[in-house]
């Protein structure tokens, strides 16, 4: 059984910055590409960050130059670092395996202007 649990979110000003953990369980974590989305209120979830088994990176648009994905397959955990943070941000910040279906519950982040 799969396991994802989310975490580091919170409050913040615009311009500041938060760090997101995922830790996994359940699955060979090294072998599985690893995926940031997040889901802001009334809109569509959306992928935020991708990174490769071999630790290849890549962004969405909106996030490029300000968000960092990293790994560390010793300890099963994916991370978000997200800087100069813009109350469009805000949003329930999720990870999951790529191929894989199941969720963790999510970690609220809210940007203030």
């Amino acid at each position: 059984q799969v396991q994802l649990v989310e975490s580091g979110g919170g409050l913040v000003q615009a311009g500041g910055a938060l760090r997101l953990s995922c830790a996994a369980d359940g699955i060979i974590f090294s072998l599985n590409v690893m995926v940031w989305y997040r889901q802001a209120p009334g809109k569509q979830r959306e992928q935020v960050a991708r990174i490769s088994r071999a630790g290849s990176t890549t962004y969405a648009d909106s996030v490029k130059g300000r968000f960092t994905i990293s790994r560390d397959n010793a300890k099963n955990t994916v991370y978000l670092q997200m800087n100069s943070l813009k109350p469009e941000d805000t949003a329930v910040y999720y990870c999951k395996n790529e191929l894989g279906h199941s969720w963790g519950q999510g970690t609220q982040v809210t940007v203030s202007s």
